[in-house]
């Protein structure tokens, strides 16, 4: 199978070894991978702080950018939810009344919201592979990443994963469905709730669980989760890391 992959802004930025994990995963299972270097930005950002027709013209190219009958495979729950669940209505909405040219698909082609996967889903649900054979020595906690868990339903895939990585020990904390906190723009609009919300996770994390790894399937929960940590010295207790990364550790 060949499937195209999606990598959000943040992670090309930043956390680009998370990228070239999930490539390494998807090889490992036999799929083919193709990347786009056109694409960019799926929007998310633009919608969500209320700039809507400067979303549009975003989602348009992305739509272009991943005109295909493939699968599109992505490391963040967040961007998968926006495009499944947002992108394409933003645009029957925000082109209805404007002459502008039509989306480009083709008939033969599903909908890019039924095309495209947050990685574990698509693992999972997709391919039916729950052991990738990753090796990884720790003590974990898992974070249910808004995006993730909310706007694609995807509670049990991560789990079903990490539970197969040999080495590995999955710890559940009584908060692991609340927000970390960042959501965007409201760690930067209402910036001492999000550090209390995040303060609170980890030492949730700390004082239920053995924990010495934090992993979800969401680098931007995780980035303002780990700034936290660093902050505060705590860094030496726990560490955080993307799903990706750990399924790849062969």
């Amino acid at each position: 199978m060949t499937v195209d992959i999606f990598i959000p802004c943040f992670i090309d930025q930043l956390y680009p070894q998370t990228a070239w994990n999930m490539v390494k995963v998807l090889e490992k299972v036999g799929c083919k991978v193709n990347y786009n270097p056109e694409q960019t930005c799926c929007g998310q950002p633009a919608f969500n702080a209320g700039f809507w027709e400067e979303a549009t013209n975003v989602c348009q190219k992305f739509i272009a950018d991943f005109d295909s009958d493939r699968y599109v495979v992505c490391p963040s729950g967040s961007c998968v939810g926006y495009v499944r669940n947002h992108a394409e209505k933003l645009l029957k909405e925000q082109l209805k009344n404007k002459k502008q040219p039509k989306q480009p698909k083709a008939d033969r082609h599903l909908p890019l919201n039924k095309r495209i996967y947050e990685l574990s889903e698509f693992l999972v649900y997709v391919l039916s592979v729950e052991n990738i054979g990753a090796k990884f020595k720790g003590v974990a906690a898992y974070h249910d990443a808004c995006g993730a868990l909310r706007e694609c339903g995807i509670k049990t895939a991560p789990r079903q994963l990490l539970e197969q990585v040999e080495g590995l020990e999955l710890q559940e904390t009584p908060d692991c469905e609340v927000c970390c906190g960042f959501g965007g723009t409201f760690a930067v609009k209402y910036e001492p709730i999000s550090i209390a919300m995040a303060e609170q996770k980890v030492n949730h994390i700390l004082k239920h669980t053995e924990a010495n790894y934090l992993i979800s399937t969401d680098l931007s929960c995780l980035m303002h989760l780990d700034t936290y940590i660093q902050k505060q010295g705590k860094s030496k207790q726990l560490k955080v890391m993307h799903l990706a990364d750990v399924l790849a550790s062969f």
